[in-house]
């Protein structure tokens, strides 16, 4: 059975094969090192530090596995293929956005997987409402979207790669 395919940046499928690199080399390593030294204590029924490493190793085999999952099913955009008059998945966007209070400011953000999403740092997930909203937009369409605080109007300005 096939998973939920994702989207995702060739950087970002750079960044998930780092990671999940990392995850198996050096986490790997670390957490079976807690283990060895908490098992020196003795009594494991009391044994809080035993306690802490096995939960650690948990996390970390629970984060490779999805790691692997996401690799598994990952779809790489091909950036070359991404045109500069239409928003897609991977495209950088700048928009001139009128907010609900009637604020307007102008933003550069990126569409990426919902994998890759960090708004703080422009990557905006093609699940969420403002990433839907504009995917299939042209270069001068304004778009409402709506927000927790109400309507925003998002004007595309320039599409790039």
């Amino acid at each position: 059975m096939a998973g939920k395919q994702y989207f995702v940046t060739a950087e970002g499928l750079a960044a998930l094969e780092r990671e999940l690199d990392y995850l198996k080399t050096v986490r790997r390593r670390e957490v079976a090192e807690k283990i060895k030294v908490a098992l020196s204590f003795g009594d494991l029924s009391e044994n809080s530090e035993y306690d802490e490493a096995k939960n650690d190793q948990a996390m970390v085999e629970a984060r490779i596995a999805d790691v692997e999952v996401l690799l598994k099913n990952a779809i790489t955009i091909d950036e070359n293929k991404l045109n500069n008059e239409t928003v897609f998945i991977g495209s950088k966007i700048k928009a001139e956005i009128v907010s609900p209070t009637g604020k307007e400011t102008q933003r550069s953000f990126r569409i990426v997987g919902s994998n890759e999403a960090d708004p703080r740092n422009g990557k905006i997930s093609d699940e969420s409402p403002v990433g839907k909203a504009l995917i299939g937009a042209a270069v001068g369409q304004s778009i409402d979207v709506e927000t927790p605080s109400g309507i925003a109007n998002y004007k595309i300005l320039s599409i790039s790669r």
